[in-house]
């Protein structure tokens, strides 16, 4: 139950992926890029991934695509009830790391003229928030005040989910519940995670499309990246295909895990509720930051850096860590219930990583897979990290409610 492999991918394969996208490359390799990173450190990838399952994690995985090379690790079970092995070809629920679609299909609906990111949401969805001043940027950085409605949602971890497990929520319904609690900040304020944010994001592309996310995420990343794993189902419960099943750690210790793998997610939809590979996720990443999803204008903004808490930023629905050694990576963690998701790339996105444990509410397990990064992008010349910092329950689920 637990593998690792290097594999050189055909100058055809090289070929095909180039070819998928008619838009030009616009971001040059950065000081930070893969031209300049060592060795995956496969070794030191395949401990991390071992500890996580020490800690209560089923299984884990994760995959690194790097400039024509492909390592792929796993550990565990993908399916306890059936002793199923995992494996980095399994899907999965992705969380959080859907807001960097949702960014980039704003962003796209920036570059064709239908909204502009200093302009304020009202405009578009009129009577909507109660403050004009909030903005479409606003919105993106978790710059808008808003109240997370996820932090009472998911307050008690297993009864909050299992009281929303088959409901089917509309967007406004779920900005409705926000908007019972005070803002946080006044527009343009320090950043505060809210999932309330890209709810909105949501909304304004059904606005000014006319159209489903569902749609907008096909026809503008989906079929043209090629991606054969990844879906919106919502409200649909199953992950279609091969997946590796999620279970949710309860609050009390040593309560048994529990099965969270069919849900609508319609408490998180633009926010949390796609579907994906590692493959896919890395294909995905590795074009937003070779400039071939949006003009190079677009890109930028997305990399306008706004302070997020140790070690990493927040631009536009992308965030950057910063590695012990010294390397800076982007993308986003996702926490939805039964998985956590790290997917990050190097500034060129001649790298990417994703890396998967079936399992949540574990910080345990959230603080180790940090890890995965380093040896994905700094190789052995990663240095022994301290003390953990400061931990929540969700990251991106309730991110306001502490562990205890």
């Amino acid at each position: 139950m637990v593998s690792a492999a290097t594999l050189r991918k055909g100058a055809a394969a090289a070929v095909i992926s180039l070819s998928l996208l008619a838009v030009p490359a616009h971001a040059a390799p950065s000081p930070g890029g893969a031209a300049a990173l060592p060795a995956p450190d496969a070794n030191g990838l395949l401990g991390v991934l071992s500890t996580a399952r020490s800690q209560g994690a089923p299984g884990a995985m994760a995959r690194i695509d790097d400039a024509g090379s492909l390592h792929r690790t796993t550990v565990g079970l993908a399916d306890r009830s059936t002793g199923r092995a995992m494996a980095t070809t399994d899907r999965f629920r992705i969380g959080s790391v859907t807001k960097v679609m949702s960014a980039t299909v704003l962003l796209q609906l920036v570059d064709e003229g239908k909204l502009t990111l200093d302009s304020p949401v009202d405009r578009h969805l009129p009577g909507l928030l109660p403050d004009d001043r909030i903005t479409v940027r606003h919105v993106l950085s978790h710059g808008s005040g808003l109240h997370d409605y996820t932090d009472d949602m998911f307050a008690r971890t297993v009864e909050g989910f299992e009281a929303v497990r088959t409901k089917t929520f509309t967007l406004r319904q779920l900005v409705g519940l926000s908007l019972r609690h005070p803002r946080t900040t006044a527009p343009g304020g320090a950043y505060r995670y809210s999932n309330t944010n890209f709810v909105v994001a949501g909304m304004l592309i059904r606005k000014l499309t006319g159209r489903s996310l569902a749609t907008e995420y096909r026809d503008r990343i989906i079929e043209p990246l090629g991606l054969r794993d990844t879906f919106y189902v919502h409200p649909g419960t199953a992950i279609p295909g091969r997946h590796a099943r999620g279970y949710l750690t309860p609050d009390t210790a040593g309560a048994a895990l529990v099965d969270a793998t069919e849900q609508t997610v319609s408490w998180a939809q633009s926010a949390g509720a796609v579907i994906s590979s590692a493959r896919d996720m890395n294909t995905f990443l590795s074009a937003l930051l070779a400039g071939r999803l949006t003009s190079a204008a677009s890109l930028a903004e997305m990399r306008r850096w706004v302070p997020a808490g140790t070690g990493q930023a927040y631009g536009l629905g992308l965030r950057r860590r910063d590695l012990s050694c010294g390397v800076s990576v982007y993308g986003h963690t996702g926490a939805v219930q039964g998985y956590y998701t790290y997917a990050f790339a190097s500034a060129d996105g001649r790298r990417s990583l994703t890396a998967l444990a079936n399992t949540s509410n574990n910080a345990r397990v959230m603080n180790t897979m940090l890890r995965t990064l380093d040896s994905a992008f700094c190789g052995k010349r990663a240095k022994a990290r301290g003390g953990a910092g400061p931990v929540l329950r969700h990251e991106d689920v309730a991110p306001g409610v502490a562990l205890d």
